[in-house]
């Protein structure tokens, strides 16, 4: 669990304690960020004037994506992509931000993988206000989680190339992954998009239209991965589908020329075990030529069968 505070007045940063963060009444914007689920840190979230349903809202078990007012402030909830991919059972982990003027408090039951991007830049002096922290984490989470995106197209991309080439083996398991892995990120890219457009839309005063156009600029790039996720959905569907038929139709050429062998051999099989049955009166058994002779007609009436079989165009693929 880490619980940090970071104050920016006069064009300086500095760390602050918990504490110190949580009554601190001065010039400057001040971000209080909480890791994990420790009671003495969330404890800290009391005592500084946020509305109960934020306050459950941060500290929430479960959460989706979404933007609500609440007074001068404004609750945020977006997901992205986790600092160690095992955390958690979804694919994001969620950051939870009540921002108001002058102060921002922060949650995330599991690390955020864009976290230290975002305090390096409030560190270097980028981020002043509320609503450039705000944008910070929209802008990063949206870039960081495009090529994520990006590659389950390049994927099936793949998956199609080794379809073309007549490769269809162990690619069910690979397209189903695909489509696992979108719907996992459909679930919450789509409402990350929404809770976006709807805080660019809020008239915040710590919210000025640089911010605004930042978090737009996020909320675009949502709205694309969306798309992007709905054709891989779609596409993997189809790819699914056409592997299918295209499994059947290799199982039935392969089943026809087992047919075809078995229907030739059928007949040499009838004459070999009629000549070979341990009686007497088998005809030309003593006969030198006998065996060849046997032999001859074992090889014309498979022949036959064959010239049948071609001459009905049953070979055909």
């Amino acid at each position: 669990m880490t619980c940090a505070a970071l104050l920016v007045a006069d064009g300086a940063v500095r760390l602050l304690s918990p504490e110190d963060a949580a009554a601190y009444e001065g010039p400057g914007f001040v971000w209080i960020h909480l890791e994990g689920t420790a009671d003495e840190d969330l404890a800290i979230l009391g005592g500084q004037g946020i509305p109960d349903i934020a306050a459950h809202a941060l500290v929430a078990t479960e959460t989706r994506p979404r933007c609500d007012r609440f007074e001068d402030g404004a609750l945020i909830n977006l997901r992205g992509p986790a600092a160690d991919e095992s955390a958690g059972s979804d694919r994001l982990v969620s950051i939870r931000l009540w921002a108001r003027h002058g102060k921002v408090n922060s949650v995330t039951r599991y690390p955020l993988a864009v976290t230290p991007q975002v305090t390096a830049q409030m560190e270097a002096g980028k981020i002043l206000d509320p609503g450039d922290l705000v944008a910070a984490f929209a802008r990063a989470i949206s870039k960081q989680l495009d090529p994520q995106v990006a590659d389950l197209g390049d994927q099936l991309d793949d998956c199609e190339s080794s379809m073309e080439a007549g490769n269809v083996y162990r690619l069910r398991t690979t397209i189903a992954g695909i489509r696992s892995e979108a719907i996992a990120f459909r679930r919450f890219v789509a409402p990350d998009r929404d809770a976006l457009e709807t805080l660019a839309g809020l008239d915040m005063d710590w919210l000025d239209e640089e911010d605004r156009l930042h978090i737009r600029e996020a909320a675009d790039r949502f709205a694309r991965m969306t798309e992007e996720l709905e054709a891989v959905r779609e596409r993997a569907a189809l790819l699914h589908e056409q592997l299918t038929d295209l499994r059947g139709e290799l199982m039935e050429s392969r089943s026809l020329v087992i047919s075809i062998v078995a229907f030739i051999f059928l007949p040499l099989t009838f004459v070999t075990g009629l000549l070979g049955m341990n009686v007497k009166g088998i005809p030309f058994a003593e006969a030198p030529w006998a065996f060849w002779g046997v032999v001859g007609v074992c090889v014309a009436i498979g022949a036959g069968v064959l010239a049948w079989f071609m001459a009905r165009h049953w070979l055909r693929r």
